[in-house]
């Protein structure tokens, strides 16, 4: 009994023993297992082509990783960021310069260049749903869910240079301006933030060049300006920059429901300098940004509306997504489909109450600790919810990475880390 707890610290040990290299080469070298399987599993064309043009890259940079590890390396940092930009560059930008040319990618990608379409030709984005039982303002020649647009009017931006040029491959793949949004808000995210170098470049890794961020740029991308500007955001908030941070949440709530749960957090966090609450200077600015962007559509059709961005992502629009990976919520949906009328609601009331009291234990919360229990709250609504996909599972990893770098006192295991670095 008592070796127990010892046998579970293990991992952590051998992990925190690493050097800086010596880390990233494990990284990369996951990374080439992972894409060598998505490869060789992988259905989706889009996915399996990114998995086969990356794994190469990551043998590489892990066995230059794993080199340097091994030698005196005076400037490690230098070495990380050079491996940094060359997987960005063999695992992002070239799969998807070709995936583009070659017109493969997840249906979210067509999904929106047609949204930005009939934007620009003056037509609401939001087409189909279901009246009495029949599905009114479907696409023809396409599966049922393609014709629906679960997001918010704002993300079919990504697609206005395609419908302008009228042509959805090359330069102006939505996938190219998605993925130029992400990276001009990250560096800005990463140039602001208070941390150490060493997590700056470990954020990056998971942001961008692992395949917690480069699968998506390469193949589908629209959580990834989410994740940017939430980045940006938090980053803001670590700041008490109100007005950036109001603007960045504002900006990512506007496009994607996903960014809703972070932006009213923020409200409990945002402080000034002088340690006052600014909840309601944030809150003004995300409140302006959202509605003046979502309202005319909303009340154009609220029928509509309200089944492409609420109904279809729950999966209560009767249609089925492919976006219902194998996880608990959806098996168990699938073996009585009344669960997943009150499986997630039940979920949110329990949840909530263990928030609550986390909350009246903790508070004044901070960054940190808000982060770490959207982590845990994401984790859980996706694995109970009816139809969700696994790789939403990069909204929780990436809210715990930056909730350890945005600890307010370094811990005991942080300061090893910033001197093992």
């Amino acid at each position: 009994m008592t070796r127990l707890p010892y046998a579970r610290s293990r991992p952590v040990q051998w992990w925190m023993a690493l050097n800086a290299l010596r880390s990233d080469a494990v990284l990369y070298a996951l990374s080439a297992l992972f894409a060598i399987g998505l490869g060789w599993t992988s259905k989706e064309p889009a996915q399996w082509h990114w998995g086969y043009l990356a794994v190469g890259t990551y043998v590489v940079a892990a066995v230059v990783a794993w080199i340097f590890s091994r030698r005196n390396v005076r400037r490690a940092s230098l070495v990380r960021v050079g491996l940094l930009a060359i997987v960005v560059l063999g695992a992002v930008a070239m799969p998807l310069s070709l995936e583009a040319k070659w017109r493969q990618a997840q249906p979210e990608v067509s999904v929106i260049d047609r949204s930005a379409t009939w934007l620009s030709q003056g037509k609401d984005p939001y087409q189909a749903y279901f009246k009495n039982g029949h599905l009114v303002g479907g696409v023809r020649g396409i599966p049922t869910y393609e014709s629906f647009f679960p997001y918010f009017p704002l993300m079919s931006v990504f697609g206005l240079p395609s419908a302008e040029q009228h042509k959805s491959k090359g330069l102006t793949d939505p996938r190219i301006v998605m993925t130029l949004m992400t990276l001009i808000a990250s560096a800005l995210a990463l140039g602001l933030l208070r941390a150490s170098r060493a997590q700056k470049i470990r954020v990056a890794q998971v942001m961008l060049a692992l395949p917690t961020g480069a699968l998506f740029l390469a193949t589908g991308g629209d959580d990834m300006p989410i994740l940017a500007l939430s980045l940006l955001g938090v980053v803001a908030l670590q700041r008490r920059s109100n007005y950036l941070a109001g603007v960045s949440f504002g900006l990512a709530a506007a496009m994607k429901l996903t960014a809703w749960p972070l932006a009213f957090g923020a409200l409990l966090v945002a402080r000034e300098r002088d340690g006052r609450s600014a909840w309601s200077k944030v809150a003004v600015i995300i409140g302006a940004i959202v509605v003046i962007s979502i309202a005319p559509f909303a009340l154009n059709a609220p029928g509509a509306f309200m089944s492409n961005v609420f109904a279809f992502p729950l999966g209560l629009a009767g249609v089925s997504s492919p976006a219902a990976s194998a996880l608990p919520g959806h098996m168990l949906t699938t073996l009585w489909s009344p669960l997943g009328h009150f499986l997630a609601p039940v979920t949110l009331l329990v949840g909530g109450y263990f928030a609550a009291k986390f909350l009246q234990r903790h508070w004044p919360l901070t960054l940190s600790q808000l982060l770490g229990l959207l982590s845990v709250s994401f984790a859980t609504m996706i694995c109970v919810a009816s139809a969700t996909r696994i790789g939403y599972v990069i909204y929780p990893l990436n809210f715990a990475l930056w909730s350890s770098v945005c600890v307010e006192a370094p811990t005991p295991v942080l300061e090893l880390e910033l001197n093992r670095a």
